[in-house]
């Protein structure tokens, strides 16, 4: 595998948000560019139509609570 293409499998399109969240494509749109809001608040650099996996997961994504 090209080592481009693996840093890539880090973001989330929006047509994976849109399957995961089951939403449309507008509001796919709009959930990156509000994640990439606050991603380049926290110092980021982001990529216009993409978002983090990590941020996305965090922010939507229940995990659950860790075993104390």
């Amino acid at each position: 595998m090209e080592r481009g293409v693996e840093t890539l499998a880090e973001f989330y399109t929006p047509a994976d948000v849109q399957r995961i969240m089951k939403v449309s494509e507008q509001k796919a749109y709009r959930i990156i560019r509000d994640l990439n809001a606050e991603m380049k608040q926290e110092g980021y650099m982001v990529i216009q139509g993409k978002v983090n996996r990590n941020k996305f997961n965090e922010r939507f994504i229940y995990q659950g609570k860790s075993a104390m």
